[in-house]
């Protein structure tokens, strides 16, 4: 609680300075101004009506007590004015005082309303972004021999995961990746990829064979699925795309496990060309895995020091520019095969941006892996 109240408090602090403040000296000078105009015009001129323009500047950028003592001297600089020409008593100057007072009072309400609101927002936001944060975890810098660097963008505004997943964990000598993609996109599907984690975290633990561990994600996935059903035949289009590589930590090697998901990308530190790892016998997506009796043979490709490999989701690979053509992922990426993890995802995520013109339509998660060396990275 005291991290949301500090960023509450934080924001509203910020906007109460710098440069707001600059937007006081305009309506300072407007009430300074009036009286003192009004002295030197004809009796048919008055600019009492730029007082109330005066304070509804202030109440845009300002809160409250700012708008209410910015209301309290404009009234006074009418009254000045008034007394001034000797008409403060005529009935023209008294509804423009009430007219100015009544509006002063609105607008001070209006910004104690508008505050409140903006705080219960910041606070739903944080709440918000732990929540999903504790369902998508960021990955380590670094597993075993293996450096990482992955990538998250929602489809929806604001949101901090959705359809896309990844995760990592070490098991006896290895570390093991998941990507997924659920069916749909947004936050829609968050309790979808919270079943898939939670079912990879829980097998992962047990520290068995990769086959084993992708069947018991089927039965966990396919049981969540349908707890989470509207009705069965909700539960028959629901299902998830995946791929789950395990990287050993003493062999130049990656085993991959892919469930209907699109193919890894293997970059090798000697080739500036990015090779699709395409899983001879791939299995159905968790959730139909009863269409091939649970049969989860993985494959292996060679992975040595120096390589990097790439996961990603439809959403990257299956993106538009303007005339409808698939951003070309094996291509572009062949060009910064020698980067670091962290540098070579940059380049791809701005590139792929630069691409579709900022026009990202579905959930999109990049996850790079680099096998720096052998046994004595995997102590590191």
């Amino acid at each position: 609680m005291t991290s949301i109240r500090s960023i509450a408090e934080g924001s509203k602090v910020w906007r109460r300075s710098g440069p707001h403040l600059m937007w006081l000296f305009g309506p300072l000078a407007v009430i300074v101004a009036v009286p003192v105009a009004d002295a030197f015009l004809p009796p048919d001129i008055h600019l009492a009506h730029v007082l109330e323009v005066a304070v509804a500047v202030v109440a845009l950028s300002t809160g409250p007590r700012l708008t209410a003592l910015i209301g309290s001297l404009s009234v006074l600089s009418l009254i000045a004015a008034g007394a001034e020409r000797h008409i403060l008593r005529t009935e023209s100057v008294l509804v423009e005082l009430g007219t100015l007072a009544a509006l002063c009072a609105f607008l001070v309400f209006f910004t104690h309303l508008r505050d409140r609101g903006q705080q219960k927002l910041v606070r739903a936001r944080s709440v918000s972004d732990a929540a999903q944060r504790v369902v998508l975890r960021p990955l380590p810098k670094r597993a075993g021999p293996v450096r990482l660097a992955a990538q998250y963008r929602g489809a929806e505004v604001d949101a901090c995961i959705g359809g896309d997943l990844y995760a990592v964990a070490r098991a006896s000598g290895s570390t093991r990746l998941l990507i997924g993609d659920v069916r749909g996109k947004g936050l829609a599907s968050i309790s979808d990829t919270a079943v898939v984690l939670g079912a990879f975290r829980a097998a992962s633990h047990h520290q068995i064979p990769l086959p084993e561990l992708v069947g018991h994600m089927e039965g966990a996935v396919r049981w969540g699925l349908a707890e989470f059903s509207g009705s069965e035949d909700d539960a028959a289009e629901r299902f998830v795309t995946a791929a789950v590589v395990d990287i050993p930590d003493d062999e130049p090697v990656v085993h991959l496990i892919s469930c209907g998901h699109p193919p890894p990308l293997l970059l090798r530190h000697d080739a500036p060309a990015a090779t699709a790892l395409v899983a001879p016998e791939p299995a159905p997506p968790l959730g139909l895995g009863a269409i091939s009796g649970n049969l989860y043979l993985p494959a292996t490709f060679s992975f040595g020091e120096g390589d990097r490999l790439m996961l990603y989701t439809d959403g990257v690979s299956e993106a538009r520019d303007q005339s409808g053509v698939f951003y070309p992922l094996a291509e572009r990426v062949a060009r910064w095969v020698d980067q670091e993890p962290e540098t070579l995802l940059h380049r791809v995520v701005t590139d792929l941006q630069e691409y579709t013109g900022g026009q990202l339509d579905d959930d999109m998660a990049i996850v790079v892996a680099r096998r720096d060396g052998g046994a004595a990275a995997a102590a590191a």
